[in-house]
């Protein structure tokens, strides 16, 4: 692979802190797990439904038999049913999901300090991953290239290993960072059709390489892809110092995802979720 320039040896993580939480929009039907809503035989009862669910909701078949009583010809205590009054319990538990991980190692990152943090966010929100029995996945892009460096797996502690090792230096490759995050979940999708994916985006936004046209389109372009993929993300702005062009809020925009600072994925700094909205494709 050649990413324009040699790379620069990984800065040693921050520690690892309790991450907050980052979670899907809306309910899934996936595998079990802790971190997404999701349809499920266990978990709090939501309602009775004639359509979905699992084992009898006694309350609202009850309640949608009791308007037909006098017309069936009830004389005594006992309530008359039919087929049509069964209702079914709807549950709602939490699912695990694909949390795909594409962080930006190119120069403009590259700086220790802000690096160190970076590493230390994903370690934390990759240990938070193995917790709620997420799959997980890590792309990095910088120089002229994007690379799938962990396909997605169960085993978080190799993504770890593999983003201790992260070298960083070269120009920016936004856009092909973002269509091999695409290309990733659509192989996953066809793998594993029922679980949700989280695209979690960490980069300052300052694309440098084109594809096409210009560095900057290009990611919107490629981020617009994403988005009418149906893919749920969150983007990581790690721009700092005291001029910022605010581009990972246009990159989150174009995704139709939501953007964070990375100084917010502490659960300890910032409580609340966050959740990863996205526009209807």
């Amino acid at each position: 692979m050649d990413n324009g320039s040699a790379p620069t040896p990984a800065a040693a993580p921050d520690p690892a802190f309790r991450a907050r939480l980052l979670e899907l929009n809306g309910l899934g039907a996936g595998a079990p797990g802790r971190r997404s809503r999701a349809r499920s035989n266990f978990g709090r009862t939501l309602r009775g439904s004639p359509t979905e669910g699992s084992g009898l909701h006694l309350v609202g078949t009850l309640t949608a038999a009791a308007p037909h009583q006098l017309a069936r010809g009830r004389v005594d205590a006992g309530i008359l049913l039919r087929r049509e009054d069964l209702r079914r319990t709807v549950r709602e538990g939490r699912e695990s999901n694909l949390v795909l991980f594409a962080v930006d190692a190119s120069g403009s990152m590259a700086a220790r300090k802000r690096m160190s943090a970076v590493t230390g966010a994903v370690i934390s929100l990759l240990l938070d991953a193995y917790q709620r029995r997420d799959k997980v996945g890590l792309i990095t892009f910088r120089g002229s290239a994007a690379e799938l460096v962990l396909p997605p797996t169960s085993s978080v502690e190799a993504a770890v290993v593999r983003l201790r090792r992260l070298g960083t230096g070269g120009r920016t490759p936004l856009a092909l960072g973002l269509l091999r995050a695409k290309r990733t979940l659509e192989i996953e999708r066809l793998r594993d059709p029922r679980r949700r994916a989280l695209l979690v985006l960490v980069t300052d936004g300052r694309a440098t390489v084109s594809v096409s046209e210009d560095a900057v389109s290009d990611a919107l372009r490629a981020a617009g892809l994403l988005a009418a993929d149906g893919v749920s993300s969150v983007v990581v702005d790690c721009e700092s110092g005291p001029i910022r062009l605010g581009l990972a809020p246009r990159v989150a925009d174009a995704l139709g995802g939501a953007c964070v600072r990375l100084d917010e994925l502490s659960a300890e700094r910032v409580t609340g979720v966050v959740r990863a909205i996205r526009r209807s494709a």
